[in-house]
């Protein structure tokens, strides 16, 4: 009898034939994320299984798990040989003393020839006739005893489950490149994006003296705490202050915010492809603000040919902040350290930006110029979550 946490996949079993292939990544961000702690790993075709780990942090383990995306559910198991009467006692022996209850029996193992239910009613019955403190309630329980009879010979007993992150392993589903600002939402794109199996890097837009060291460590910040879920994120920090320097030297006033977002998608389209990732990934929720209308994110859109994912794209602002707030990402968030954007915002900045009225006022740019020396001056920053 050994103590064992039991790992339950999520979608991950409606993969057919690539099945082992989604069922290997998830080992492996499994293993990254339990590397501070002694454990061993078992795999099986429709479980792993966390064992040999110090009863002391088991719960440090359970909180490292559920931050794994690709895990449905967790629970924590008694593991015992697949014999009747050593299941009988044990699911007594570990049960609360007292209550309504009842008995719960998955039989994977096809050796075993017994129904479920008829070893879930001996089981129960067992526990009845040997304590006066218990009753059987199908309906209206206080706990319930589960058994998971596996193929491998032996029965996991749990008393609880508890759900995890869901999704698809990180780096299932390609690599995206992150628009990350100190805002609410870029943070809540990149966890959407990961959470389908996408492994994250990220692009920062710096625009020093204007805005400060600490609004730079708040995006890294903000990396690392999604990075939780994600893996270590890359974040490139692009210089950005003499390009706004130039478009409100040589631009009109209401085109500003216009000419930057397409600034940063050629400049973050020219990262991905130095780093063979094949998507942008920005936080653009239609509507919000002048920059997301449809006619805006379609000038944006127009300078790239990489595709750009926009997973909050229809979500409103309540959503978006149950998210970050549910991924601890919200109150550092809303520090008030301000991008290279709200900077130089204009009163009245364009809404619906017509792509040959934008292209035309672009003309007064050397925009290759302009975009060669931020890139060769960008820095990388690697983000880890501290847990």
């Amino acid at each position: 009898m050994s103590r064992t946490i039991v790992v339950r996949y999520g979608e991950l079993f409606l993969k057919g034939a690539n099945r082992h292939f989604f069922q290997s990544l998830l080992q492996r961000n499994i293993e990254a994320a339990l590397k501070p702690f002694c454990h061993k790993i078992i795999k099986t075709q429709s479980r792993i299984y966390i064992e040999d780990f110090e009863l002391n942090v088991q719960d440090e383990i359970i909180n490292a798990l559920s931050c794994v995306f690709g895990i449905y559910s967790i629970s924590v198991a008694i593991k015992i040989p697949s014999k009747m009467q050593q299941l009988k006692e044990a699911c007594l022996a570990h049960s609360p003393k007292e209550g309504k209850f009842r008995v719960s029996v998955n039989r994977a193992d096809p050796k075993i020839s017994q129904r479920s239910m008829d070893i879930a009613a001996d089981i129960g019955a067992y526990m009845l006739a040997n304590t006066d403190k218990l009753k059987v309630d199908l309906f209206n329980f206080d706990f319930e005893v589960k058994v998971d009879m596996r193929e491998n010979g032996y029965s996991y007993i749990y008393f609880h489950d508890i759900l995890a992150q869901g999704g698809l392993p990180v780096g299932s589903s390609g690599k995206g490149l992150l628009l990350l600002s100190g805002g609410i939402d870029s943070p809540v794109a990149g966890w959407l994006m990961a959470k389908r199996g996408m492994r994250i890097s990220a692009v920062y837009f710096h625009s020093f003296p204007y805005t400060s060291e600490l609004a730079k460590q708040k995006v890294l910040d903000l990396a690392a705490l999604i990075s939780k879920y994600t893996l270590p994120i890359s974040v490139f920090i692009v210089p950005f202050t003499e390009i706004q320097q130039a478009i409100r030297t040589s631009c009109p006033a209401d085109y500003m915010i216009a000419i930057m977002r397409r600034f940063m998608v050629r400049i973050a389209e020219k990262i991905a492809k130095n780093q063979e990732i094949g998507a942008l990934i920005t936080g653009e929720s239609l509507g919000q603000v002048a920059s997301q209308t449809l006619e805006s994110l379609t000038s944006t859109g127009a300078v790239t040919n990489l595709p750009i994912f926009r997973p909050l794209i229809g979500m409103d602002k309540t959503e978006i902040i149950a998210l970050a707030k549910k991924i601890a990402t919200f109150e550092t968030s809303i520090l008030p350290y301000e991008d290279c954007c709200t900077i130089f915002v204009p009163k009245n900045p364009i809404i619906r930006p017509k792509i040959e009225v934008v292209e035309k006022i672009e003309q007064a740019l050397d925009i290759d110029a302009l975009i060669t020396n931020a890139i060769e001056n960008v820095e990388i920053e690697t983000c880890v979550h501290n847990c």
